[in-house]
């Protein structure tokens, strides 16, 4: 069976506060197949975590062929959405219900799906870790330009 590998991972600087959402896809091998951050404006870091993940879903979902036959292997540094979406903790934010009805949503779409919480220090997390601070430096330097 295919598999597909997704490391997501959301920031926020302060909470909540300016914030970011990224992920990065790559196959069995290693090989990199999509990535992306994005900014989320003033948010907090559980829906930054969830938005990176419906994100990197809704790529999987459009962009790889026969998603449907494919294993879906989620890392995430986010405890608490690991285990919202394993059902081992109630999702109480209403903001982060929807996100976690749109995530359960997208992964029944493949074969089968494994969430697994692995630790920031992890080359997969820390690759996203990166982009997103990167992203966020970049606004925040906007920002600091715009006010001159």
């Amino acid at each position: 069976m295919p598999v597909i590998n997704v490391y997501t991972d959301g920031a926020a600087r302060g909470n909540p506060g300016p914030s970011a959402s990224g992920y990065v896809i790559r196959d069995a091998g290693g090989k990199l197949v999509g990535a992306n951050s994005v900014y989320n404006g003033i948010k907090t870091n559980n829906f930054a975590e969830y938005t990176a993940l419906v994100l990197a879903l809704e790529w999987c979902t459009k962009n790889i062929m026969d998603h449907k036959d494919y294993d879906l292997r989620v890392f995430s540094d986010s405890e608490l959405m690991i285990r919202q979406l394993r059902g081992e903790y109630k999702v109480k934010s209403r903001d982060l219900l929807h996100l976690n009805g749109k995530a359960r949503q997208l992964l029944a779409k493949f074969k089968s799906s494994t969430l697994k919480n692995l630790p920031r220090s992890d080359p997969g997390i820390k690759e996203v870790d990166e982009a997103l601070n990167v992203l966020l430096d970049t606004m925040d330097n906007n920002k600091n330009e715009k006010e001159r």
